[in-house]
């Protein structure tokens, strides 16, 4: 399964971005083994529209071209759920072992996700109750998807 993850924002070069590079990286290379593929980052541009509610529907709207037919779709959100990373890396293997060919992760901007996105999406995640900051969600984001790829091989990273 194809994975992308779409952000919203763009980061700038930095410790932060370094670290998330990293995590994805060490996802790219482990997650092929147990049928993760990632397909990279793609980025868009914060909504430039007045209100919260046009923001969010025009970013939504950019994310709507990457949904091909079949195409799951996780949002991280705070108002999603919280799972375990045992519990995470399950449900991408169900996703997976479901057919599922391709897979986006969405990060949304300042806003949140619109409503139609939450209403279509496969799962809605969220890393807590606490707000973060769009890099550290990135960072954050990497790192659960290489623990989810070392999990579902069995790998020692991950010691609970």
């Amino acid at each position: 399964m194809k994975i992308t993850v779409h952000a919203v924002g763009r980061m700038k070069a930095g410790p932060e971005r370094e670290l998330a590079d990293r995590y994805f990286e060490r996802f790219a290379r482990s997650g092929p083994a147990v049928g993760l593929e990632y397909a990279g980052l793609v980025e868009i541009a914060e909504g430039r529209a007045q209100t919260a509610n046009e923001r969010r529907r025009e970013e939504g709207q950019k994310l709507q071209t990457m949904l091909q037919q079949g195409t799951a779709l996780i949002l991280l959100d705070e108002r999603g759920r919280s799972f375990s990373s045992e519990e995470f890396a399950g449900r991408l293997g169900l996703l997976r072992d479901g057919g599922r060919k391709a897979l986006v992760i969405a990060i949304g901007g300042a806003d949140g996700h619109d409503q139609s996105l939450r209403d279509q999406a496969d799962l809605v995640v969220s890393f807590g109750a606490l707000t973060w900051p769009h890099q550290l969600v990135r960072v954050m984001l990497g790192e659960q998807l290489y623990r989810a790829a070392t999990i579902l091989a069995g790998h020692p990273y991950h010691r609970s």
